[in-house]
């Protein structure tokens, strides 16, 4: 895949490390290697400003994803974007910050973690629901514990 990451953040950040984890995951997914993707690290006040404008959400949260609006609802290998775009991943690591410390992680694991919840929604994946939500927590740490 093709990768392109903004660290928008003051924040130093393993990139090559999110790097290693979109190939590993590309390669689990057999997603195409012609997909590029893209992936920006932000902070609150940024994603506050996109959750609200895109999910009506007047807060922060750990994650957007943004897939091309022509995929297909039932296809999980993000073969059928739009063209070569996989979609767009945003990442609050303030968020990911916090959360690493409510769930004793340091934030380098939880940001994996994020990541991957981030590319299962690319590919076609919801947690709109318990269940949904359930099995994009399951499917994320089973690739984390089978690759990292």
């Amino acid at each position: 895949m093709k990768i392109e990451i903004n660290n928008r953040t003051k924040e130093k950040i393993n990139l090559k490390l999110l790097k290693q984890v979109i190939s590993a995951f590309g390669r689990a997914y057999e997603v195409s290697k012609n997909k590029e993707i893209s992936i920006a690290l932000v902070d609150d006040a940024e994603i506050k400003k996109l959750n609200k404008a895109y999910r009506k959400v007047n807060q922060a949260t750990d994650v957007l994803a943004f897939a091309p609006l022509n995929s297909a609802k039932d296809d999980l290998t993000g073969q059928d974007g739009e063209g070569d775009f996989l979609g767009e991943i945003i990442i609050d690591y303030s968020q990911v910050k916090r959360q690493a410390g409510n769930f004793n992680n340091s934030a380098e694991k939880e940001l994996i973690f994020i990541l991957v919840h981030g590319l299962l929604h690319l590919i076609g994946y919801d947690d709109k629901t318990d269940r949904g939500r359930g099995k994009m927590i399951k499917l994320g740490e089973e690739f984390i514990e089978n690759n990292f």
